[in-house]
């Protein structure tokens, strides 16, 4: 594989990384603003699964997103370090 095809992969995992975060972090801030509602008015059972619903799916997000991008990060380092 040549030295372009290796930096279009990376961009492009980059890109779907940097949506990851932000879908990611956009559902957790749902989470939170959803348990201060319900800490202010009441918890009902429908607003705890909600809930609990935004923390899975934020989580299924933003793991993958954060391991992937640590990798990329860590990838374009390394390739600046070697001097590519």
């Amino acid at each position: 594989m040549s030295d372009d095809s290796v930096l279009a992969q990376r961009k492009k995992i980059a890109n779907w990384v940097s949506y990851g975060l932000r879908a990611g972090t956009v559902v957790f801030s749902i989470a939170m603003s959803l348990f201060f509602l319900g800490f202010m008015f009441r918890f009902t059972p429908a607003l705890t699964t909600a809930i609990l619903i935004a923390l899975i799916v934020g989580s299924i997000l933003l793991a993958p997103a954060m391991v992937f991008n640590y990798g990329v990060k860590a990838a374009n380092r390394e390739d600046r370090r070697a001097g590519r």
